[in-house]
């Protein structure tokens, strides 16, 4: 056999582990996605406790070590991915998980606000467990069941990121902010025994073909499909992201009561991560049926057009509504973004161009808020929802174009 039809084969059928996988691997990434956004909601006062003084300070402290840990994943994404290429996955996932238990644990003894930064930095070079579980399950999971699979991962990684504030506002009132550190690092110790002693990975001639050949760009047989999901998860998570500096003042806008601008604001933010976490698995299987460029390219062009009337919305009531079907249309795009890549690149390289694909969605999680407030700044708030609606049909026409004429 030649090395695309291995590379076919093995996609086809899958490890005989796929299942168990992607139960470890769904646990895990809820488990780390949860320890690593439950300092919202108190980051400002641990800054504060760290000998930050003035507000200005510790709201820019606050940004800088947030962002750090974004920053640095999205420059270390595409080598952890070539490294899983060659050495494996399951390899990968043991040194994320190792790596954010010590550094979350050591967030607690932080003793200023500097030495905070630099662990989130290290959170962001050594972690990855959610993306690298991805690369997993897409490359264990037999073809035909691999945007499900990637699905039910998605639904558990937009789940930590709900629970995970929650968390972080209910424990520091009980064990304190460093008490509430050394716990999330001990459930993620709990994370890295499971993934060390349950997780099963075979390896493959292609992983062989991998330490001896070039992966990345060189090993892409047809580059258009690849580059139209990169430019699709940027523009999923700018779509997701350039609400969020408005939100709070567009809100104020639509309630009487201005003591629940922030409950309200925050129903809206959560709307769209909870419908994307109950239909990312369904449209996931929709498109292992029916393929999965239609659902890519009708879900950018149904969240393209639900953007429209959320710029005219006169209740909170209206917004939330159209923030919740709005997830729904978007939960099937991760799914189908790792889903085409696996099933468009070679094995030996489908872990470095993974890792693109997440460092793309970074920039979109950094690039929306920015453009996002600078629009809804310097234009007005409605013209953010408008010009977002631009982008996502203009992504929809490309990925409806740049996909394979056979498929």
């Amino acid at each position: 056999m030649t090395e695309t039809q291995i590379d076919a084969a093995e996609a086809a059928a899958g490890s005989a582990y796929w299942k168990r996988n992607l139960v470890i691997s769904l646990a895990g990434s809820f488990t780390t996605i949860v320890a690593m956004t439950l300092l919202l909601p108190f980051l400002p006062l641990y800054v504060a406790e760290l000998g930050v003084s003035e507000h200005a300070a510790i709201v820019q402290w606050s940004g800088i070590a947030y962002g750090a840990t974004f920053f640095a994943a999205a420059i270390v994404a595409p080598l952890w991915g070539r490294l899983g290429d060659i050495y494996g996955r399951k390899l990968m996932l043991v040194r994320a998980s190792f790596g954010m238990t010590i550094a979350i644990s050591l967030m607690g003894m932080a003793e200023n606000v500097w030495q905070l930064v630099a662990l989130r930095l290290f959170v962001g070079l050594a972690g990855g467990y959610a993306s690298g579980s991805m690369v997993l399950v897409a490359t264990q999971t037999p073809k035909d069941r691999s945007a499900w699979a990637l699905g039910v991962l998605s639904s558990g990684i937009m789940a930590g990121n709900l629970v995970g504030p929650l968390i972080g506002g209910a424990l520091p009132p009980i064990i304190g902010i460093r008490g509430t550190f050394l716990a999330a690092g001990g459930v993620i110790f709990f994370a890295f025994l499971a993934t060390a002693l349950m997780i099963k990975e075979e390896k493959s001639p292609a992983r062989r073909q991998a330490t001896k050949t070039s992966g990345g760009w060189r090993a892409i047989p047809d580059k258009g499909p690849v580059v139209a999901m990169l430019a699709t998860g940027l523009l999923l998570m700018l779509a997701n992201m350039s609400i969020e500096p408005i939100i709070a003042v567009y809100v104020a806008q639509l309630v009487e009561d201005q003591g629940r601008v922030t409950m309200t604001a925050g129903i809206v933010m959560s709307a769209t991560a909870l419908g994307s976490i109950l239909s990312a698995s369904r449209l996931g299987k929709l498109a292992d049926r029916i393929g999965h460029w239609p659902v890519i390219a009708g879900a950018l062009a149904v969240a393209a057009l639900l953007l429209i009337p959320q710029a005219f919305v006169t209740n909170s009531l209206q917004l939330i509504a159209l923030r919740f079907v709005m997830g729904i249309a978007l939960g099937g795009l991760l799914p189908c973004i790792a889903a085409v890549i696996r099933h468009s690149v070679p094995d030996r390289a489908a872990g470095s161009i993974l890792g693109y694909s997440i460092s793309t969605q970074y920039v979109g999680q950094v690039a929306g808020p920015v453009l996002g407030g600078f629009v809804g700044g310097h234009i007005g708030m409605r013209a953010v929802f408008l010009a977002t609606c631009a982008l996502l049909l203009a992504g929809a026409a490309y990925a409806w174009m740049a996909r394979p004429r056979a498929s």
